[in-house]
């Protein structure tokens, strides 16, 4: 097991920040960690990559305690704070041979130079970090944090302030990592977790609300489906709420409507009775997707 996490408990004077957190992220598992603002997701990252001890309970990485072997953790860790701190008068190259010699690494030349291609950083790489976009300051804190080829990936809002054409790319980098590493990332983007994470781990208010894949969590707290109805003519709000079934009915734009249904039973035979019965087209109609965001949201409804 690359991370053990057992019987967590952080506290700040009187505030609690993690109350009793345990789970466990295997080898090869790209691993989304979510949760809203100060639900505590920071400090259970600092507290594996060894920057915060915890009050109580255990924290193991690649065999190794946070706290009685936190030398060894760093070695095997690599870490992407959500601001990344970065030496902003260094030159791309100087920066990484520099965190390369700090991890001892023999052949620093030739690992600095794959970590720039893997990155995708070859044509920034002769410029002062300083005069870098967001975007290519954030693939920076990516080659640190791989540097030392560590076992282990810690990512904190790894594609904060990337492109769409590089968020594709840090994506399909991450997914990449996933075959071989142990991947855990912190992010507020559901679509990438969708289509990155092999799981989800959901924190509020220091506790684990959820730890399962994205899909089966869909599936477990769908108590609701919705349907997306469009007609060839305006309809009243209240006609459609008058179908059997139809349990909530929100326009859309045109003449098109979600119409949300008890998960159990399917209203779309009976819209389509409605638009014969009413001498209306339907244009079309299909199940609409349950997102990710829509769970997240039930999970940590204050």
């Amino acid at each position: 097991m690359s991370i053990s996490v057992r019987n967590i408990t952080k506290l700040y004077g009187s505030q609690r920040a993690l109350s009793d957190v345990s789970f466990e992220i295997g080898s090869g598992e790209v691993v989304g960690f979510l949760g809203p603002n100060g639900a505590g997701k920071s400090t259970m990252m600092k507290i594996l990559t060894c920057f915060l001890p915890p009050s109580s309970g255990e924290a193991v990485v690649c065999g190794f305690d946070t706290r009685a072997k936190s030398m060894d953790v760093r070695r095997n860790v690599g870490y992407l704070p959500e601001n990344t701190p970065l030496y902003v008068d260094l030159y791309v190259r100087e920066y990484l041979d520099f965190i390369a010699g700090v991890h001892g690494l023999k052949d620093r030349t030739a690992r600095v130079n794959t970590m720039i291609d893997r990155v995708g950083l070859g044509p920034e790489q002769h410029k002062r970090i300083g005069q870098l976009s967001k975007g290519y300051r954030q693939r920076v804190g990516l080659a640190q944090a791989l540097v030392h080829d560590p076992q282990v990936l810690i990512l904190d809002e790894p594609t904060s302030g990337l492109d769409p054409n590089q968020l594709v790319e840090i994506r399909s980098l991450i997914k990449n990592l996933g075959r071989e590493k142990t991947v855990m990332l912190s992010t507020h983007i559901m679509q990438e977790v969708e289509a990155i994470c092999d799981r989800v781990i959901i924190i509020d208010r220091g506790v684990v609300v959820a730890d399962d894949k994205a899909s089966n969590l869909r599936s477990r707290q769908q108590q609701r489906e919705v349907v997306e109805v469009e007609f060839d003519r305006a309809i009243n709000a209240n006609d459609l709420l008058a179908i059997s079934g139809v349990l909530h009915a929100k326009h859309k734009e045109g003449n098109s409507w979600l119409l949300a249904h008890d998960a159990e039973n399917d209203v779309r035979p009976a819209v389509f009775q409605f638009a014969v019965d009413k001498g209306i087209k339907v244009l079309g109609l299909q199940k609409s997707e349950r997102g990710l965001e829509e769970v997240f949201k039930e999970l940590t409804r204050r």
